[in-house]
């Protein structure tokens, strides 16, 4: 597990804590992080890279093909004339892994929307790069963009007449020719994206007669249908009951599986990221960020030091909230 912050200490005598020089692509501060520049998960069956990178592994070894990689990221909103940028997190050094599942957990307000809009490109970052199996996302126009990776947001809109079939459709819209046609391979993205997400029986409703539940579907089924490197998700759980969040989460997890990607979500749902998520990046306490295993976030204490509050406690034995 390992913490990034803009105020780190180089020389601090946490472990857990690396400075300036301490998360790189190379490793996890001057001694490594254990004898191979893993964790102690570092070399289990869903490792990942030249060292069998385990769970313990964003933080650890150099970039693997396919992985989301951000080096000395600052994120916030740009200053104007005479007024200064305002940092929301600084100098991140984060890594999500090809073919799982990373959650991106922080209290209200922390920056985790922010981060990930600086990371779709929606938003300029302040300092720092972005790449994606080794390549910057900085500079690409967006049909360029739109084809490498697909973005989930929160934000609702009017639906009109159109159909779950027609929404889905719409994420070929990055290679299709200019007459806009769906050709053959288009309508075989879009039946995979479909399958993917269990909506097939969705393709002739009207997204505004959808549960929110079965337009989440279709929402990540366009996403899907882009075939993109990397998927981004912002709340996808937000209107979601129980079941429903425990279920997406498991969807995601195939998602990254099958298709050999990284996916990123942000979620306020700590419990179910508990129960179901794989690896972690976890904003709090203040600009901190700390990477692992959501199970070692747990356990180590981490996710309490971020959440908790005079009311309210994390039992990491559970991996539930608990009043004090």
């Amino acid at each position: 597990m390992t913490s990034t912050s803009g105020d780190s200490d180089p020389g601090g005598e946490d472990p857990g804590v690396s400075g300036p020089e301490g998360n790189g692509p190379e490793g996890n501060g001057p001694e490594g992080n254990g004898p191979e520049g893993n964790g102690p998960e570092g070399n289990g069956p869903e490792g990942n890279g030249p060292e069998g990178n385990g769970p313990e592994g964003p933080a650890g070894n150099g970039p693997g093909a396919g992985d989301l990689v951000l080096e000395g990221l600052s994120v916030g909103y740009q200053g104007g004339w005479r007024r200064p940028d305002t940092i929301i997190l600084a100098g991140l050094e984060l890594r999500a892994i090809a073919g799982r599942v990373t959650v991106l957990l922080g209290p209200n307000g922390s920056g985790k929307s922010t981060l990930l809009r600086s990371i779709a490109g929606l938003q300029r970052p302040l300092a720092g790069a972005v790449t994606l199996a080794g390549d910057p996302l900085a500079g690409l126009d967006p049909r360029a963009r739109a084809a490498k990776l697909a973005v989930v947001l929160t934000e609702r809109f009017d639906p009109g007449l159109l159909r779950g079939g027609d929404v889905v459709a719409l994420g070929r819209f990055p290679h299709q020719k200019r007459s806009g046609t769906l050709r053959p391979v288009d309508q075989q993205a879009v039946r995979d994206a479909l399958v993917a997400v269990h909506a097939e029986d969705l393709v002739e409703v009207l997204l505004a007669r959808m549960s929110d539940g079965q337009r989440q579907r279709v929402m990540i089924a366009r996403a899907l249908a882009q075939e993109p490197a990397l998927l981004l998700l912002d709340e996808p759980s937000a209107f979601l009951d129980a079941p429903a969040r425990i279920e997406l989460l498991a969807v995601l997890r195939r998602i990254a599986t099958e298709r050999g990607i990284p996916v990123v979500a942000s979620t306020h749902d700590v419990e179910a990221a508990v129960r179901m998520g794989q690896d972690g990046w976890l904003i709090g306490p203040g600009s901190r960020c700390t990477t692992g295993t959501v199970a070692t976030l747990a356990s180590s204490g981490a996710i309490g030091a971020s959440f908790d509050t005079t009311a309210v406690t994390f039992e990491p034995s559970s991996g539930m909230f608990r009043m004090r």
